[in-house]
């Protein structure tokens, strides 16, 4: 889902870690708590070995949280762009809501509205979770923008980006 060169893996687990390099990439390990490790498969690297990597809808919930890991927002938006005929919105919404951290239900609201995705259930699910507080679109941006009341972000991607996500 990458659009620009990745120099640096970040990995989620539960675990203490210490990043190291392997094979030239440098991996960098985030830790999370116990219970927010969840939407993970296994990938099958040859005959005889896997790792266990973020299902698709959990790989897009994980830039939503942390989008200075993955090159911000907009890099966040184009991926899910790309790939939206495959992302289960319904899996998506329900992860948000397990994660349960208001940014991420924030910004995963209005990137499924900007992007005119049709589910209005599940942007209802989300709103009703929703508290009075504001979160930055991108958190990697400076603080400004307008505010947007209905999801509670402040826009801080200019308009022209955001409308150019629908073009990738």
């Amino acid at each position: 889902m990458v659009t620009q060169p990745q120099l640096v893996v970040y990995v989620t687990t539960p675990h203490a870690a210490r990043g190291r390099t392997i094979l030239g990439t440098e991996f960098r390990f985030v830790r999370c708590k116990p219970e927010h490790f969840f939407g993970t498969v296994d990938h099958w690297v040859d005959k005889t070995e896997k790792v266990v990597v973020s299902d698709l809808e959990r790989t897009v919930i994980d830039g939503l949280k942390q989008p200075e890991y993955c090159g911000g927002f907009s890099e966040v938006a184009k991926g899910f762009w790309m790939r939206r005929r495959d992302v289960d919105i319904r899996r998506l919404v329900d992860y948000a809501l397990r994660l349960d951290v208001g940014a991420v239900i924030r910004r995963l609201g209005f990137l499924l509205e900007v992007s005119g995705i049709d589910a209005p259930g599940d942007l209802e699910r989300l709103r009703t979770r929703m508290t009075a507080t504001y979160h930055l679109l991108d958190p990697t941006l400076p603080a400004e923008g307008r505010r947007l009341a209905r999801w509670g972000v402040r826009i801080n991607v200019s308009p022209e980006e955001i409308e150019t996500l629908r073009s990738t």
